[in-house]
């Protein structure tokens, strides 16, 4: 017997599939919310038939949203996104969205909300992407207090868009000549990538608890990491060596800015052929300040999850496919 059903927008994405699969281990039905439903097919292989059921839905949208919680016992929001394009703006997306999830929420009485944030959301934030995450966590408390938000830094699994874009990187036959990964604002910036399986466990245990109804949780890996560090340990795991070349922030603003609007505007021409970005000046924003669990905060301790993957345990094993030879390639001795 299921113990309810959860709606999950977002749940087609990079956590959301993991999100889903731990939910139904912990005896949910798991309804997903996304855009294209016809995109969304490997998210079924979360659960057995009748477990995982996939409705269109736009939470910019407010009819469809309240078609995707009927009936539900449970929501949670993953929607964000990493650089704006056509009408999918930080606003639209991130704020406004996840308003509108709260406000249907309740409108149909339903109380328990788990809505995912990030580290660093703050409605006085200079970074469009953290301010509207501030902004809607805000937003959300306000109309359901029993809300509860999860805040993660930066999350790696094999699906991830950090790690592997790195790699890819290092791994491009440019890197080859000029053997360097640039590192904004001299790569001091600290992380604590936290795992996407981790991250799932929080929101399961998250819809399951009582005890964190209106409390927010920052959620981080067990070691902190600067920009420079993760270079070279990226570098180390594919065997291809690169150096940190400094990239002033005076510099890297206005690059981010050409390439975030250059992306917003052509890329809905495209048909998303132009891919995702390699900064924008929002992200150079972001990596001004460090994206690490704040000393007082609630973490995934407090949510019970307690025995942690590290980033040196699960991501060589999804990067040997950019060492030169991939899963039969030879280490050389002095990588």
């Amino acid at each position: 017997m299921a113990k309810g059903l959860v709606t999950l927008f977002g749940g087609s994405g990079f956590i959301g599939r993991y999100a889903a699969r731990r939910l139904v281990e912990a005896g949910y039905r798991v309804r997903v919310a996304v855009r294209r439903p016809h995109l969304a097919g490997e998210v079924r292989l979360a659960g057995a038939p009748g477990w995982v059921d996939i409705v269109q839905a736009n939470i910019r949208h407010k009819a469809s949203i309240a078609q995707a919680i009927d009936g539900a016992d449970a929501v949670v929001n993953l929607v964000g996104i990493l650089f704006e394009k056509g009408p999918q703006s930080f606003e639209a997306s991130q704020r406004d969205g996840a308003i509108n999830v709260a406000e249907a929420c309740k409108a149909v009485g339903i109380e328990r909300f788990v809505h995912v944030s990030a580290i660093g959301a703050d409605p006085d934030a200079q970074a469009d992407y953290a301010k509207t995450k501030g902004e809607a966590e805000l937003g959300i408390l306000d109309i359901l207090p029993s809300a509860t938000i999860l805040r993660p830094s930066i999350v790696f699994g094999p699906e991830d868009d950090f790690f592997n874009r790195f790699a890819a990187m290092s791994a491009h036959p440019i890197s080859t000549i000029a053997p360097f990964l640039p590192a904004i604002g001299g790569g001091v910036t600290k992380v604590q990538p936290v795992y996407a399986g981790d991250v799932a466990d929080a929101i399961a245990n998250a819809v399951s608890r009582d005890d964190v109804a209106g409390k927010t949780f920052e959620l981080g890996g067990p070691r902190t990491y600067s920009f420079k560090e993760l270079y070279e340990f990226i570098g180390e795991t594919i065997d291809r060596k690169r150096y940190a070349l400094p990239l002033p922030y005076i510099i890297a603003k206005p690059m981010g800015l050409t390439f975030g609007a250059l992306f917003r505007y052509v890329w809905p021409l495209s048909s998303g052929i132009l891919g995702a970005p390699p900064i924008t000046g929002d992200q150079v924003e972001l990596l001004k300040t460090d994206n690490i669990v704040a000393d007082q905060a609630l973490t995934l301790a407090d949510l019970g999850v307690t025995e942690l993957e590290t980033v040196e345990a699960i991501v060589p094993s999804y990067l040997y496919r950019f060492r030169l030879y991939g899963q039969y390639h030879q280490k050389s001795e002095t990588a």
